[in-house]
């Protein structure tokens, strides 16, 4: 039998719509073109295609078309965004800010820069897993260039104060970096507002495609990236490399579907949400991760406190969870992310990550109810078990 998912934060589904669009730029009978080919009708109609899909792009976030650059996904997006900056500078010039709680694809590369001489900061969250924009603020020095904080937590769905932090990096002229891939789709953006220099974003997160997504990148401002990737001279020299037509068109496709039913999705999927959640408080010594901060709608990090995660994981087969980040689940460590906001290993370890969305039912939630609470109560009665048998 498939299980029945419960991993939405890892990965999303291609929507119907999204995947039969995406046909018709595929094969033969199709708009298959090079979208760089000017001398004929098909590149012609390929880089119409491409345009269009950048058009629906720059209105998840309120932005102007010609600030969407396409990339491989919010990795590449990522990598582009912090390196891109922090490489116009000397390094001695160029002070970091980041946070603990970051995905890889920000630490990473904010390490990397780090070993090569950029001065690195990296702020701890507080209890829920925010960052406060006062923990930023006090780690502003003259030379702060870029500051990296994610709008959504992959792992607890927490949401962080990103209009205060944008704000107080336009009024010291540095550059916002905000990687919300967790994002697009489950909270309202605005570029402009937020006053936010570069965003990542990837299709795959929204219903999408794999191996696509998107860095914007603010043009009223005096931002000069340095490109990653160089070839070709594509997206305005920020990203070289033939565009993949059909995956654009799949992003193009998957973000006007958001555009159209973005209330609607966020309170049904929220409904699901508090019905889920209700139902594993019951349970009794049971903690939501960041359970006091903001969180999109689809997210739930839930400590089974007595309760072993893995186990539980192997439990409940019926259902595709998490124990954390998907970058990260073959590790055996304790997520990082938890451990950043102060639980101890053990309650790591008892934590798992469960994400709705758009495919999700009531049917599907119960069912998890009903398997979460037999797998939770055996693993107690089992562990109460063998503390009696070894007194």
């Amino acid at each position: 039998m498939r299980p029945l998912y419960f991993d939405y934060a890892s990965t999303t589904p291609v929507d119907g719509p999204v995947a039969e669009k995406m046909m018709a730029y595929l094969t033969r009978d199709g708009e298959f073109g090079n979208p760089a080919s000017r001398s004929h009708i098909l590149g012609w109609m390929a880089e119409e295609a491409v345009e269009d899909a950048r058009n629906e792009v720059a209105d998840l976030i309120q932005a102007d078309s010609r600030e969407i650059v396409w990339t491989s996904g919010a990795t590449e997006a990522n990598n582009l965004a912090i390196k891109g900056v922090a490489e116009s500078y000397a390094p001695a010039e160029c002070h970091l800010i980041t946070s603990a709680t970051e995905h890889k694809a920000v630490l990473d590369p904010c390490n990397y820069l780090h070993a090569k001489g950029y001065p690195l900061s990296i702020l701890k969250p507080d209890a829920d897993g925010v960052i406060s924009v006062q923990a930023v603020a006090a780690a502003i020095t003259e030379h702060t260039r870029l500051v990296s904080i994610m709008a959504v937590n992959n792992e607890t769905g927490v949401c962080n104060p990103i209009a205060e932090i944008g704000a107080l990096c336009a009024a010291q002229g540095i550059f916002f970096h905000v990687d919300a891939a967790q994002a697009i789709g489950k909270m309202p953006l605005d570029v402009d507002s937020a006053q936010i220099s570069l965003l990542s974003m990837s299709a795959h997160k929204f219903y999408g495609p794999k191996g696509i997504g998107a860095l914007y990148v603010r043009r009223r401002s005096p931002l000069d990236l340095v490109a990653q990737i160089h070839g070709g001279g594509h997206e305005r020299g920020m990203r070289s490399g033939t565009l993949p037509t059909h995956q654009i068109v799949g992003i193009g496709a998957a973000a006007k579907i958001l555009n159209a039913g973005f209330a609607e999705e966020a309170e049904r999927i929220s409904r699901l949400r508090d019905r889920l959640l209700n139902a594993l408080v019951e349970l009794g010594d049971v903690t939501i991760n960041g359970g006091a901060a903001p969180r999109v709608p689809g997210h739930l990090n839930v400590c089974f406190h007595g309760v072993d995660g893995e186990a539980l994981m192997l439990a409940v087969r019926n259902l595709a969870l998490s124990t954390g980040s998907a970058c990260t689940s073959a590790s055996i460590e304790p997520s990082f992310v938890l451990k950043a906001m102060g639980l101890s290993d053990q309650a790591a370890h008892s934590s798992l990550r469960l994400s709705l969305g758009r495919f999700s039912t009531e049917a599907d939630v119960d069912s998890a109810i009903l398997s979460l609470t037999e797998a939770v109560n055996s693993l107690r009665t089992s562990a109460s078990r063998n503390k009696r048998h070894q007194s």
